[in-house]
């Protein structure tokens, strides 16, 4: 981890959704990343105030480049500006990669289960990322709880490795709408859907959750009395205070 503000050039965009979008940075002397890990943005305005805020990383790359994905908060300082009207070739400061725990490492061989809540699916991509990218074999479940189709993100390359890759599931579960034929209708995440959806306690699997701060202790709780070790529960949230989704 470095604690040194580094200058980071914009190199890419793209849309994930109506309010989320994927850029692309590219850092000079960047040293790689771990799955899992985030990075601090800091903007300075003319006057000299300054905001600073985190971004979990979503790319499994080991170069110079790396991505992260924003999800715009109608009140953010910094989300809308990153959304709206970074463009290629503006500059960021960043610091970072930061994190050691909630992260994965293509060492460990484990069996591996993912949970997102909305946009806590971003830390949780670069694992699946790094995963398809390394020589693991240890399969990996996704669980993607979200309010409607239109709010996936990654919508397509999750489609697609979970069609083609044996490497990885991916389980949904819709709270507002669902696609057409769906064979469930939308409701929130409840304990009997959850284990009804993931890896059993007693193959013993890391278990990797990430969303709203509620998501994610709601979520942990359920794990727990599930049988699951807390010892192989990890979990990283943000910020809001939303119910479970």
């Amino acid at each position: 981890m470095s604690s040194l503000w580094h200058v980071a050039e914009v190199v890419g965009g793209v849309p994930e959704n109506a309010t989320t979008r994927t850029i692309r940075l590219r850092v000079d002397g960047l040293m790689g990343h771990l799955a899992g890990q985030h990075i601090d943005i800091r903007l300075t305005a003319e006057d000299g105030y300054t905001a600073i805020r985190s971004y979990s990383v979503a790319s499994a790359s080991m170069d110079e480049h790396l991505e992260i994905t924003v999800d715009e908060l109608p009140d953010g300082e910094v989300s809308p500006y990153l959304v709206r009207d970074l463009s290629v070739g503006d500059q960021l400061e960043i610091r970072g990669p930061v994190g050691g725990w909630f992260v994965w490492r293509p060492s460990n061989a484990h069996r591996v289960q993912l949970i997102g809540g909305g946009s806590g699916v971003v830390p949780l991509m670069s694992m699946i990322r790094a995963h398809q990218a390394s020589n693991n074999a240890a399969p990996f479940r996704l669980l993607y709880s979200l309010k409607s189709p239109d709010a996936s993100i990654y919508r397509d390359e999750l489609r697609r490795l979970d069609q083609e890759s044996a490497k990885l599931m991916v389980d949904y579960v819709y709270t507002r709408s669902t696609p057409k034929d769906w064979p469930v209708t939308p409701a929130r995440l409840t304990a009997d859907t959850l284990l009804g959806k993931i890896f059993p306690a007693d193959v013993h699997p890391d278990v990797f959750v990430c969303g709203q701060t509620v998501f994610v202790e709601t979520v942990a709780d359920w794990l727990v009395m599930a049988g699951y070790s807390p010892e192989s529960i990890k979990t990283e949230r943000f910020g809001g205070t939303g119910g479970i989704r």
